[in-house]
C-alpha cells in the first residue's frame, strides 16, 4: 500500500508485481516530465501526411486524437461530481482468460491534493481496453505517481479453480479496495458490488470508461498482469502467452489442441478450447 509523499517525485522506473497472491505496493519515486511537446507546424503535418492540414480526413483524425488525449478530463469530472475528497476505484484484469492469474487493482485519488500538472499527465486516462500496450505502459507510472495509494492483489490459477472465478474476483476487488480506503472515502467498482469491507461502495456500470479512479485501476491491473504473462512465456514456451496473455484467441486454442494445457491454464470452467482434450 502506498502513501503519497508530499514532495515532488522524479520519474518512476518500471514496476512489476513481486508477490503473486498478496498485495503489491510500489512507492512512487519520480515525477514524469511534461509528456506533451509543442505540436508541429502545419507545413510539417502536410509533409508527413501528404494532405492539407485542413482536409476533412485530417480534421476528423485530429478530433479523434483530441478526444483520446482529453478523455481523462471527463473521467476526473465524474469523480469530482461525487462531492467527496477521496475516491477509490477498483477493476480487474484476466477474468475472461483461459490461463494465468486474476489481477485486481485499486487506486485512491485525493482530489484536494491532485495537482493541475498531475491531471495533465493523466489527460489521456481511459479504460485500459481503449489503449494499446505502449499507451498503457506510459500511463502506468503516471498513475502510481499521482495516486495517494495503490494496491494490487493477484489470485493464482489454483485459487480460481478452487473457489470459482466469480467468488475469487469479488474477494480480490474487495481486498484491494480495503487496502487503499480511508475514512470518508467513496469506493467505486466496475460493474457490480463486492462483499462488504467496511467502507461505502458504489457499483458503476461501464465504470472503467466513466470514473478516473476505476480507469486508473484498470491500467494498473492490466499492465501488471500482462507483464507477468510475458515473463511466463519464457517459462512455458509454445503457448504464445506473450502474444495473447492468456485470452481465448485462435492461436491460443490451436496451441492447446497441439500440446495440451500448461500449469497456468484454468480447468474449472468449460471452454471450446478444451473440447478436444481429456481434462
Amino acid at each position: 500500500m502506498l502513501q503519497r509523499p508530499a514532495a515532488r517525485r522524479p520519474k518512476l522506473p518500471p514496476v512489476t508485481a513481486s508477490s503473486w497472491g498478496a498485495i503489491v505496493a510500489t512507492p512512487p519515486t519520480a515525477a514524469p516530465g511534461d509528456p506533451y511537446p509543442p505540436r508541429g507546424s502545419s507545413s510539417k503535418r502536410l509533409a508527413a501526411t501528404g494532405r492539407p492540414s485542413g482536409s476533412a480526413s485530417s480534421n476528423a483524425r485530429s478530433r479523434r486524437a483530441a478526444r483520446r488525449r482529453n478523455s481523462g478530463h471527463r473521467l476526473f469530472a465524474f469523480d469530482r461530481s461525487l462531492g467527496v475528497r477521496l475516491v477509490a476505484g477498483a477493476d480487474e484484469a484476466g477474468r475472461g482468460c483461459l490461463a494465468g492469474p486474476l489481477v485486481a487493482a485499486a487506486v485512491l485519488f485525493d482530489y484536494q491534493a491532485l495537482s493541475t500538472r498531475e491531471l495533465r499527465w493523466l489527460s489521456a486516462l481511459n479504460d485500459s481496453k481503449q489503449h494499446d500496450h505502449a499507451a498503457r505502459e506510459e500511463l502506468y507510472p503516471r498513475v502510481l505517481a499521482s495516486a495517494r495509494s495503490v494496491a494490487v492483489i493477484s489470485r493464482s490459477v489454483r485459487s480460481i479453480d478452487g473457489s470459482g472465478l466469480h467468488v475469487t474476483n469479488l474477494a480480490a476487488l474487495a481486498g484491494a479496495l480495503a487496502a487503499v480506503a480511508r475514512e470518508g472515502c467513496l469506493c467505486l467498482i466496475d460493474g457490480f458490488a463486492v462483499p462488504d469491507f467496511g467502507y461505502e461502495q458504489r457499483a458503476i456500470i461501464d465504470g472503467d470508461a466513466t470514473s478516473a479512479a476505476i480507469a486508473a485501476a484498470s491500467i494498473v491491473a492490466k499492465v501488471t498482469r500482462d507483464r507477468f504473462m510475458r515473463r511466463a512465456d519464457a517459462l512455458h514456451p509454445g503457448w504464445q502467452f506473450a502474444t495473447h496473455v492468456g485470452y481465448s484467441t485462435p492461436e491460443h486454442r490451436a496451441a492447446i489442441a497441439r500440446q495440451g494445457v500448461s500449469p497456468l491454464h484454468r480447468l474449472s470452467f468449460q471452454s471450446t478450447a478444451y473440447e478436444q482434450l481429456a481434462l
